[in-house]
């Protein structure tokens, strides 16, 4: 067991050493001594370096390192410097996210046991086929990016031929081995998932599978160069499935067909939808038609509203109380009714008529003043003559019949006859007022 103090001052001094250098090989070596620590060294050395990365000491960010020695291949080796860095700080971050992930704390002081091997690249806890779909993209991102860190390491210029570089790049590469068997296992349970998946899910995995066939490309000409400058021995190089093009036009064919069946179904459901809704309308339109015309029913609107001239004949029988439109005797047939049955003009009618009104009875004659009308089937009221005009002879006004004597036949309607017959009940009062003081006077004085 290393003491707490140890560990941290042996950490704190490999961070001050790397921020301070300005020369490649002292850079070089430093990182080699923290990947050592990250994959073979003691527990505590880890848990240091994982604290002192939460607490936000990023000494892996080396992005702006340059060597200072101002020789003409100082920016080869300075460039393996810097990706190295960036590959020892995604590898932390991974293995920090992947402890997150399971619960398991990396900053547990009273941790004990951890097992590592030497080549782990990541922590596993939940087995892949277990995972979320969200969790397995989370992790295949992991994974594709730390292998773009890895091709991103493969050295250039003089720093190909370099010992220290071909001893630095050793454990890379034997570490990209695992990572390919990592991803290889999540390309299968893709595989597995990808006919149940949704479209945007299908669109991941399709964008997941061409990054990764084009790193494994690459990573074949990495492998190519490495077995050429005996960096691994070729032995020991495994054999990975690469992702044929055919293989991804096909998945790229059955998301578009898919896509295209959820866009035609989603037409017909709209334009389900929108027929219901047309129907719908229609029904409450009939049923709004349907109440109009019960209503209208109800109010007697369906039947023929009769014309102008029919109006006009049937104000004027109800004003004259004309009887039903037949063939009367001729002492009942009123002048119009007379002149509808003739076949003459209206003087001959009307001349035809005249004799039998007057050969029918008693016509009431008058000054306006008299009450009394005649006709045939009424009840004979009082009618008082009027008073003889003073010229009056035997061919002078008075004999001469009544030139309206012919309308007292007729009835008004009801409405002129309650206002009438109120109008003359009073002038028959006042009249017989009048008659009756005209008497006690005896009947002298002369008529006004």
């Amino acid at each position: 067991m290393y003491s707490r103090a140890m560990v941290s001052a042996c950490v704190s001094g490999i961070a001050k050493r790397l921020n301070r250098t300005r020369n490649w090989v002292v850079a070089l070596k430093a990182l080699m001594l923290v990947h050592r620590l990250l994959t073979d060294g003691d527990h505590a050395y880890k848990r240091e370096i994982f604290s002192a990365k939460r607490h936000g000491a990023r000494f892996l960010n080396m992005s702006h390192f340059q060597d200072s020695s101002g020789k003409l291949d100082a920016w080869d080796y300075s460039a393996f410097v810097r990706n190295y860095a960036l590959y020892l700080d995604e590898k932390l971050e991974f293995r920090m996210e992947g402890r997150s992930q399971n619960g398991d704390s990396a900053y547990n002081e009273e941790e004990d046991e951890e097992v590592v091997t030497s080549n782990d690249a990541l922590v596993r806890a939940t087995p892949v086929c277990e995972m979320k779909n969200e969790s397995i993209f989370s992790k295949v991102d992991h994974l594709t990016q730390l292998l773009e860190r890895v091709l991103l390491c493969k050295p250039t210029g003089a720093a190909k031929h370099n010992r220290i570089v071909a001893v630095a790049l050793y454990p890379i590469v034997k570490e990209s081995f695992q990572l390919c068997c990592d991803i290889t296992e999540v390309i299968g349970n893709l595989v597995e998932r990808f006919m149940k998946l949704d479209i945007p899910s299908m669109v991941r995995v399709h964008a997941v599978f061409c990054r990764i066939s084009k790193q494994y490309d690459e990573l074949d000409a990495f492998y190519d160069w490495c077995t050429t400058a005996r960096i691994v021995p070729p032995s020991e190089y495994p054999k990975f499935e690469k992702i044929p093009q055919q293989k991804l036009d096909m998945m790229d064919d059955f998301v578009h067909q898919k896509s295209a069946m959820l866009k035609s179904r989603k037409a017909a459901i709209k334009e389900a939808r929108e027929n219901n809704e047309k129907k719908t309308d229609e029904i409450n339109e009939a049923k709004e038609v349907k109440k109009t015309q019960e209503i209208g029913d109800l109010l007697n609107l369906d039947e023929d509203a009769p014309s102008i001239e029919e109006q006009e004949r049937a104000f004027a029988l109800a004003l004259f109380d004309a009887g039903p439109a037949t063939t009367a005797p001729a002492s009942t047939l009123t002048p119009w009714e007379a002149l509808k049955i003739s076949s003459g003009d209206w003087e001959t009618a009307l001349g035809q008529w005249a004799p039998t009104v007057a050969s029918s009875g008693p016509m009431a004659t008058g000054s306006s003043s008299s009450v009394a009308q005649r006709s045939a089937g009424r009840t004979a009221m009082l009618a008082l003559p009027a008073p003889p005009a003073a010229n009056a002879g035997p061919n002078g006004p008075s004999s001469r019949t009544d030139p309206f004597a012919a309308s007292l036949a007729l009835l008004p309607p009801g409405y002129v006859q309650m206002s009438e017959m109120e109008k003359k009940q009073r002038l028959l009062v006042e009249e017989q007022l009048f008659w009756q003081q005209y008497a006690k006077g005896g009947m002298s004085g002369r008529w006004d």
